[in-house]
């Protein structure tokens, strides 16, 4: 019967490759070594003690985040499905005898990415690879912003307003701070409340990978943002986006950033669009509906936008995870046989 299991699991792997499956592809596809570098700064930590178990492999762990941004689960279901989804096994070398990092292992890695600032250098980092490989930003870039839910929290109205000055409601005791979120914010768009954060992205028009991401709370303008998040490197020099990023500042700047506007225009009540504006509008939506793809895919095929976390570094940490991931998922894309 033991022996029929082994033979079991080599036929559905081959099956799985077979069948191009997408784990078995960016296994064999991605760079992991050249994250090692970045990634091994976390055990460069000083240690209270040489005893104990030796760290697990970086590399191991880095697999087990973009798995869990891939499917946008929990630590813990993260930790059950690797031990009952033969895929997940696969893609992180592991046996069925082999010891699984659990929830708990998996929170501290990712937190120590994130304390340490490592988040943002990883997906530099793919970039540079991109680069390397023929990738490089072109054709001009689109701009646009995500909202990023986050579970809505109970608080009174006096601690509600004390949130809001910056403060820290004096109620909550020291133990109970790291678990309360203060830094997300409300915000209403086409009548509807959003609660949580802001992910704001530039993709080039060529690949339609992130090239460039910043994270804020819900309330902050996409406008205040924009500057931040261009893409200083990409090769062409038109910049898309809705008329939300329009102004009159934005249209002075762009040029002298080296930039061309396609903004597009907005009509108001006593100046509407006119027939012309709204050609060019249609045609400027074509190319600037493309950053559209990555919240799309987000929400259709990565398990959705909710993240569970407290507070904006680590909220910021998981939605830079998730731009890196969807990266990768792009390269493995265009991989593909007549894929162009």
């Amino acid at each position: 019967m033991g022996q029929q299991g082994i033979w079991d699991w080599e036929k559905r792997q081959a099956h799985l490759v077979e069948q191009k499956c997408f784990l078995p592809q960016l296994d064999s596809l991605m760079p992991w070594s050249e994250f090692r570098p970045i990634l091994n700064q976390v055990y460069e930590q000083p240690r209270k003690s040489n005893a104990g178990r030796k760290p697990i492999d970086v590399i191991l762990m880095f697999k087990l985040l973009i798995l869990q941004r891939l499917y946008n689960i929990s630590d813990a279901d993260l930790a059950y499905q690797v031990h009952d989804r033969l895929s997940f096994m696969k893609f992180l070398h592991l046996g069925l005898e082999d010891n699984v990092p659990d929830a708990t292992t998996i929170a501290l890695f990712r937190e120590e990415l994130t304390q340490l600032n490592l988040i943002d250098l990883l997906f530099e980092q793919f970039a540079s690879y991109l680069g390397h490989r023929g990738y490089q930003a072109k054709g001009g870039q689109s701009v646009d912003a995500s909202f990023v839910p986050v579970p809505k929290p109970h608080h009174k109205k006096a601690e509600n307003e004390q949130i809001k000055a910056g403060q820290v409601p004096e109620a909550w005791a020291e133990a109970t701070k790291e678990q309360k979120e203060v830094d997300a914010r409300w915000t209403k768009k086409n009548q509807v409340s959003h609660f949580g954060y802001k992910n704001h992205v530039s993709i080039d028009a060529e690949h339609g990978l992130v090239r460039q991401y910043a994270v804020t709370n819900a309330a902050v303008d996409d406008a205040q943002v924009f500057a931040q998040v261009l893409d200083v490197e990409n090769e062409g020099e038109q910049v898309w986006a809705d008329s939300t990023y329009g102004s009159e500042n934005t249209e002075w700047v762009l040029p002298k950033m080296g930039f061309k506007s396609e903004i597009q225009e907005r009509g108001y009540g006593n100046q509407p669009l006119t027939e012309e504006q709204k050609s060019n509008n249609k045609e400027k939506s074509r190319v600037r509906a493309r950053v559209a793809h990555v919240f799309g895919h987000w929400v259709n095929s990565m398990g959705g936008k909710l993240l569970r976390g407290v507070g904006q570094v680590r909220i910021a940490a998981k939605v830079g995870l998730f731009n890196l991931t969807y990266n990768l998922r792009g390269y493995v894309y265009v991989q593909r046989p007549g894929v162009v």
